[in-house]
């Protein structure tokens, strides 16, 4: 199929190299130097846009490929505010669109894992639930976008818990999250949670960005000709 990038970086050329393995073509590279391109994407030239850009450009760069009528894969978080907007316009104008805060197939199970975790732990008294995120130095958004969706996990099982903090601001109520830049970490999370007698801690690891890339590639094939709103729940039927 051919598929467009949207975001031309690290991470769009890993999803380039991938997509190219699989036998797709590329229709577009964009990237800031030639944004204006994004008006020349329609269904005759474009079968899913792949955007991985910044929490600042996501939103309109999203918003205007929909508009050109192409489903859209979307990789940038720290725009969850706006989500529901582009959610609606997929909807209502019969268009594909799949976002995710972590395309890895290794994450989206450690998702699971934590919920069924939080789960165990709704009913046990003394333990404290925080979180400790790490990225490279170039990320833009803090706490991530996976250690978000891993701390609403947690609230959908704990009663006890009812939003997260990203520390060192902290409630009784909430899940601290430390998010920390550093070189070029491609993302660990560490779940823990801490009693008086003991803790018990899950972690993901990823060694590089190309479980990511693989994963956006795999949406995409899932996302072409579909109409309405996915998550990567659906892709891997989970």
């Amino acid at each position: 199929m051919k598929i467009a990038l949207i975001g031309y970086g690290k991470m769009g050329k890993m999803i380039e190299e991938i997509a190219l393995l699989r036998g797709h073509q590329i229709s577009y590279r964009i990237d800031i130097d030639n944004i204006e391109e994004l008006d020349q994407l329609n269904p005759s030239n474009t079968d899913v846009a792949i955007e991985f850009t910044t929490p600042h450009s996501a939103y309109g760069n999203v918003m205007k490929v929909l508009k050109n009528k192409v489903n859209v894969v979307c990789g940038s978080t720290g725009w969850n505010d706006k989500l529901p907007e582009a959610r609606k316009y997929a909807e209502s104008n019969n268009l594909g669109f799949l976002w995710a805060s972590n395309f890895s197939i290794g994450v989206n199970i450690f998702f699971k894992v934590n919920e069924y975790l939080a789960s165990l732990m709704k009913n046990t008294d003394g333990y404290t639930p925080e979180m400790t995120e790490i990225h490279h130095i170039h990320k833009k958004d803090a706490p991530s976008g996976t250690a978000i969706t891993l701390a609403e996990g947690i609230i959908k099982h704990l009663p006890t818990i009812n939003t997260w903090k990203l520390a060192p601001d902290n409630a009784s109520d909430a899940v601290t999250i430390e998010a920390k830049r550093e070189g070029e970490v491609p993302g660990t999370h560490i779940i823990k949670y801490a009693s008086d007698v003991d803790y018990i801690e899950i972690t993901h690891c990823a060694h590089n960005r190309r479980g990511l890339a693989l994963g956006a590639v795999v949406a995409a094939e899932f996302l072409k000709g579909k109409k309405g709103n996915f998550s990567m729940t659906d892709v891997l039927n989970f």
